[in-house]
């Protein structure tokens, strides 16, 4: 077997992280991408997205096998702020960021092994199953690229997602749904010194609902959480409108709805007490998902990380990717660990041994039937 060309793989990586793609500014990286894969002989469809999400564009590729299985392999293009003229440092093995922004591994290392793996295929001429390439924009902040994908184009039944953290062997296949709660609450101003009794303060409205919330860790599938409060301009002025940005998560629907539901009413329920006015918008931003430890999608993950001496294991997981969505629209989805760590922070950073180690999961996997 012939090894990782583990320079050419650095040297991809540390090309794609220099490469500015904030969220919603994609255009660059996705039209490199998509040259990159039509040299490796990939077919490549630019999809489009709605202006309001990106600049750029999903990519979708095709390269088919001999193999008789497929699998649809996805990364998202797109980095948190700061990620703007990132310059990497390699040290004893370790790739960081200078330290004034992001590294940008969170996805670009799953991109790089991924293309590295093909490289590695095409060079020693392996048979390899049918491979399909979903590259999604404005992953970072409401997973909008994977939302918008065209599936019409993909014809496996499943998926692996490369975007996330841990050891290698890492297998996430269970992620809550989430709901963004937007409270708007409208008290009464009044002259804070002079007659404060004539004003309905909405801070005190929203302290006595958030008072009576159950928040934080509700149980072991569900959290719940209040992230942004605005409002107010002076001291001497009964606060009148106050904002909320709250959310809910869970890896139950059930337990999702009825969290929300607590929210939303205990705020109705206290707005009224007060004589306030609230109005509250709740959207679902994603959909949770479970995929069970022994789903043959599941086994064959796991026999190639065992193949290349990881140590497999499945987990849950607090936060969304796009595997969420990618599972609500039938395609059934794992999300698995690059060895990225310390992801949107400026400490961010990622083991070349883990790089490799990937990228041999994703060869081993696209040529074992």
């Amino acid at each position: 077997m012939t090894l990782i060309n583990r320079d050419r793989l650095v040297e991809h990586f540390i090309q794609l992280v220099k490469i500015d793609s904030e969220s919603r500014n994609e255009k660059q990286i996705a039209e490199a991408l998509s040259e990159q894969l039509g040299e490796l002989g990939f077919s490549v469809k630019k999809l489009p997205v709605p202006e309001e999400v990106s600049n750029g564009f999903n990519v979708y590729a095709r390269l088919e096998g001999k193999l008789e299985d497929s699998i649809v392999l996805s990364c998202h293009m797109d980095t948190v702020t700061p990620g703007i003229g990132i310059e990497p440092i390699i040290e004893d093995g370790i790739i960081r960021s200078k330290g004034n922004t992001i590294l940008g591994g969170d996805d670009k290392s799953g991109i790089a092994a991924i293309m590295e793996a093909v490289r590695c295929i095409q060079a020693e001429n392996l048979e390899h199953k049918t491979i399909e390439i979903a590259f999604t924009v404005h992953e970072e902040g409401g997973l909008f690229g994977s939302e918008y994908f065209d599936m019409s184009n993909i014809t496996s039944d499943k998926a692996i997602v490369l975007d996330t953290g841990g050891p290698i062997g890492t297998i996430v296949n269970a992620a809550p749904g989430q709901q963004k709660i937007v409270v708007d609450i409208k008290g009464r101003p009044a002259h804070a010194g002079l007659a404060p009794e004539q004003g309905i303060s909405a801070i005190q409205v929203a302290a006595d609902a958030i008072n009576q919330m159950k928040l934080l860790r509700i149980d072991d599938e569900t959290t719940a959480n209040i992230g942004i409060v605005e409002g107010g301009n002076a001291t001497n002025i009964v606060m009148p409108e106050l904002k909320i940005v709250a959310e809910a998560r869970s890896l139950n629907a059930a337990k999702l709805d009825n969290q929300v539901e607590h929210m939303i009413s205990t705020f109705e329920t206290v707005a009224k007490k007060h004589g306030a006015e609230v109005e509250i918008e709740s959207t679902r931003a994603y959909n949770a998902f479970v995929v069970a430890d022994d789903h043959p999608h599941i086994n064959a993950v796991k026999a190639s990380f065992e193949a290349i001496g990881a140590e497999p294991f499945t987990k849950g997981t607090g936060g969304g990717s796009d595997a969420n969505n990618f599972n609500a629209k039938g395609l059934t989805t794992v999300n698995v660990s690059t060895g990225m760590a310390k992801v949107h922070t400026t400490e961010e950073f990622i083991a070349i041994d883990d790089m490799v180690k990937i990228t041999e999961f994703v060869k081993h996997y696209l040529t074992n039937a």
